[in-house]
Protein backbone atom coordinates (compact mmCIF):
# COMPACT_ATOMS: atom_id res chain seq x y z
CA UNK A 1 0.00 0.00 0.00
CA UNK A 2 1.57 3.37 -1.09
CA UNK A 3 1.12 6.10 1.44
CA UNK A 4 0.36 9.52 0.16
CA UNK A 5 1.20 12.62 2.22
CA UNK A 6 -0.65 15.66 1.91
CA UNK A 7 -0.20 18.99 3.56
CA UNK A 8 -2.38 20.97 4.60
CA UNK A 9 -0.89 24.29 3.73
CA UNK A 10 0.78 23.86 0.22
CA UNK A 11 4.22 25.07 -0.23
CA UNK A 12 5.82 26.23 -3.17
CA UNK A 13 9.14 25.51 -0.97
CA UNK A 14 9.60 21.97 -1.24
CA UNK A 15 8.79 19.18 -2.88
CA UNK A 16 5.50 17.39 -0.88
CA UNK A 17 4.11 20.43 -2.68
CA UNK A 18 3.29 17.69 -5.68
CA UNK A 19 0.72 15.96 -3.12
CA UNK A 20 -1.57 18.62 -2.30
CA UNK A 21 -4.81 19.05 -3.93
CA UNK A 22 -4.67 22.13 -5.86
CA UNK A 23 -8.64 22.20 -6.16
CA UNK A 24 -8.96 23.68 -2.39
CA UNK A 25 -7.96 26.83 -1.45
CA UNK A 26 -5.21 27.10 1.10
CA UNK A 27 -5.69 27.98 4.47
CA UNK A 28 -5.64 31.59 5.88
CA UNK A 29 -2.65 31.08 8.05
CA UNK A 30 0.59 28.94 7.24
CA UNK A 31 3.04 27.43 9.36
CA UNK A 32 5.42 26.30 7.13
CA UNK A 33 8.37 28.26 7.52
CA UNK A 34 8.89 28.99 3.25
CA UNK A 35 5.44 30.59 3.12
CA UNK A 36 5.14 32.40 6.14
CA UNK A 37 6.87 36.11 6.02
CA UNK A 38 7.98 37.98 9.95
CA UNK A 39 5.10 39.91 10.14
CA UNK A 40 3.12 37.00 9.71
CA UNK A 41 4.80 35.35 12.94
CA UNK A 42 4.33 38.92 14.28
CA UNK A 43 0.86 38.86 14.14
CA UNK A 44 0.46 35.60 15.39
CA UNK A 45 2.09 37.14 18.71
CA UNK A 46 -0.91 38.25 20.59
CA UNK A 47 -2.40 34.37 19.49
CA UNK A 48 0.33 32.07 20.80
CA UNK A 49 0.38 34.31 23.95
CA UNK A 50 -3.01 33.45 24.82
CA UNK A 51 -2.47 30.02 23.81
CA UNK A 52 0.75 30.13 25.67
CA UNK A 53 -1.49 30.90 29.20
CA UNK A 54 -3.75 27.99 28.85
CA UNK A 55 -1.14 26.09 28.00
CA UNK A 56 0.49 27.08 31.72
CA UNK A 57 -2.74 26.58 33.37
CA UNK A 58 -2.95 23.07 31.83
CA UNK A 59 0.19 21.88 33.19
CA UNK A 60 0.13 24.15 36.80
CA UNK A 61 -3.21 24.83 37.78
CA UNK A 62 -5.16 21.99 36.22
CA UNK A 63 -3.29 18.95 37.44
CA UNK A 64 -3.93 20.31 41.21
CA UNK A 65 -7.82 21.03 40.75
CA UNK A 66 -8.37 17.90 38.96
CA UNK A 67 -9.35 16.87 35.02
CA UNK A 68 -12.95 17.01 35.21
CA UNK A 69 -15.18 18.95 32.60
CA UNK A 70 -18.65 18.81 31.82
CA UNK A 71 -17.91 19.00 28.16
CA UNK A 72 -16.42 17.54 25.55
CA UNK A 73 -13.58 18.99 24.41
CA UNK A 74 -12.50 20.10 28.04
CA UNK A 75 -12.51 23.96 28.44
CA UNK A 76 -8.93 24.36 27.93
CA UNK A 77 -9.10 22.22 24.52
CA UNK A 78 -12.04 24.08 23.34
CA UNK A 79 -9.93 27.76 24.62
CA UNK A 80 -6.91 26.28 23.19
CA UNK A 81 -8.63 25.31 19.37
CA UNK A 82 -11.20 29.09 19.51
CA UNK A 83 -7.87 31.14 20.23
CA UNK A 84 -5.91 29.20 17.63
CA UNK A 85 -8.77 29.11 14.99
CA UNK A 86 -10.36 33.21 15.66
CA UNK A 87 -7.24 34.53 17.46
CA UNK A 88 -7.29 35.92 20.97
CA UNK A 89 -10.22 38.79 20.66
CA UNK A 90 -13.03 36.32 19.91
CA UNK A 91 -11.35 33.28 20.82
CA UNK A 92 -11.33 34.56 24.57
CA UNK A 93 -14.71 35.33 24.07
CA UNK A 94 -15.67 32.12 23.13
CA UNK A 95 -13.87 30.15 25.98
CA UNK A 96 -15.61 32.75 28.41
CA UNK A 97 -18.71 32.18 27.35
CA UNK A 98 -17.69 28.49 27.56
CA UNK A 99 -16.48 28.63 31.35
CA UNK A 100 -19.72 30.28 32.20
CA UNK A 101 -21.78 27.70 30.52
CA UNK A 102 -19.64 25.25 32.44
CA UNK A 103 -21.25 24.73 35.73
CA UNK A 104 -23.47 22.83 37.91
CA UNK A 105 -26.55 24.19 36.28
CA UNK A 106 -24.87 24.79 33.05
CA UNK A 107 -24.65 22.81 30.45
CA UNK A 108 -22.97 19.30 29.37
CA UNK A 109 -22.18 16.86 26.73
CA UNK A 110 -20.17 17.44 23.25
CA UNK A 111 -19.79 21.24 22.55
CA UNK A 112 -17.13 21.58 19.74
CA UNK A 113 -15.55 25.12 18.85
CA UNK A 114 -17.62 26.32 15.76
CA UNK A 115 -15.66 26.54 12.01
CA UNK A 116 -16.72 30.01 11.70
CA UNK A 117 -17.78 32.88 13.97
CA UNK A 118 -20.93 34.06 14.18
CA UNK A 119 -22.19 35.91 11.64
CA UNK A 120 -23.13 39.37 13.93
CA UNK A 121 -19.85 39.28 15.80
CA UNK A 122 -17.56 42.13 15.28
CA UNK A 123 -14.87 43.64 17.13
CA UNK A 124 -16.61 45.85 18.73
CA UNK A 125 -19.77 44.20 19.77
CA UNK A 126 -17.38 40.96 21.40
CA UNK A 127 -20.31 39.07 23.20
CA UNK A 128 -21.71 38.33 20.36
CA UNK A 129 -18.84 35.34 19.66
CA UNK A 130 -19.94 33.74 22.86
CA UNK A 131 -22.42 30.89 22.47
CA UNK A 132 -24.08 31.84 25.95
CA UNK A 133 -26.60 29.13 26.33
CA UNK A 134 -26.82 25.51 24.64
CA UNK A 135 -24.41 23.42 23.15
CA UNK A 136 -23.75 23.71 19.90
CA UNK A 137 -26.26 25.60 19.14
CA UNK A 138 -27.11 27.28 15.32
Amino acid sequence: MAYKQQLTVPCAGTVQDLAHDRSKPPMKHSACEHCSSPVDGARRLPRRFGRALIWLYRHTLSPLVGYNCRHLPTCSAYGDEAIERFGLWAGSWMTLARLLRCNPFGTSGIDNVPLTAPQRARWYLPWRYGRWRGVNAS
